[in-house]
């Protein structure tokens, strides 16, 4: 029994340290955690860089490996402290967590797969938290509740681009022929793609009149392409935040279904039940 309480009250200390940050111990363990995912992502960095690479080897080896050890002592010491072990596996922290030291992992196999550790960045999202910055993500979940509430307006505009860019790209195949570099039809597809959206690299371009003449024609429905889907999600964001602030205005009444009550009301405006 008391080997049992010992173990639980562990538990619980350990968990207030690592996945609150109220406590001075809680945030000082997150802001040591997010130097360490830091230093991790700078080390990739620099071991990019050949010069390097080839100077200090040995030392970038060990200090993935080094770092890799710390997250996954970490990953598995959040299982056993977690209440609901599931629920933090398979929530967003607990994926990124998990994917942030699997590359050093598959490298033994895979050479080259280490660098994917620059998905670690991820977990710089912490900050929010610690830095007490919560309240600035309700912006991002209008965003993310605009871009599912418009996905489908979405879905249909990459499709209705996808078809122009396709039916372009094999008219211009035809048109431009494999002399100008149209040497297929995927080819042609990519210079569309390219153009339409006004990136404009440069590798493959049209000498022929006609050719150019439909470049050019691309390239004006491509600026008025881009403010589309720019279109579609602000007018989701507004229509959100709007129904937002109309949920918030209101209480809806249990007894008599009465929505049009004040926050600060405590009784029904309809019925006088308490609210």
């Amino acid at each position: 029994m008391t080997l049992t309480m010992e173990k639980e009250n562990w538990k619980k200390k350990w968990y207030i340290i690592i996945f609150q940050h109220h406590t001075r111990k809680g945030r000082l363990f997150d802001e040591i955690l997010l130097i360490l995912i830091v230093l991790s992502v700078g080390v990739v960095f620099l071991d990019s860089m050949k010069n390097l690479h080839d100077q200090y080897t040995t030392l970038f080896f060990l200090l993935e490996w080094g770092f890799t050890l710390i997250f996954s002592a970490e990953y598995i010491i959040r299982i056993i402290i977690s209440p609901n072990k599931y629920k933090y596996i398979f929530s967003y922290y607990g994926i990124i967590d998990l994917i942030s030291i699997i590359p050093t992992y598959v490298s033994i196999f895979l050479i080259g797969s280490q660098y994917l550790i620059i998905i670690r960045i991820l977990r710089l999202l912490r900050v929010f938290r610690i830095l007490k910055l919560v309240r600035f993500t309700s912006a991002s979940l209008y965003l993310i509740h605009a871009l599912k509430h418009a996905r489908e307006k979405i879905i249909v505009f990459f499709g209705a681009v996808l078809i122009i860019v396709t039916i372009v790209g094999t008219i211009m195949y035809l048109v431009e022929g494999s002399e100008t570099g149209f040497d297929s039809i995927p080819t042609s597809i990519y210079w569309a793609i390219v153009t339409i959206t006004t990136v404009g690299f440069g590798d493959i371009t049209p000498n022929t009149a006609f050719g150019q003449f439909i470049a050019s024609l691309l390239m004006l429905v491509g600026y008025a392409i881009i403010a589309v889907p720019t279109g579609i999600i602000t007018s989701e964001m507004a229509m959100t935040r709007k129904a937002s602030k109309k949920e918030d205005a209101n209480i809806e009444c249990k007894a008599c279904g009465n929505q049009e009550n004040q926050q600060t009301a405590l009784f029904c405006n309809n019925c006088g039940s308490k609210l």
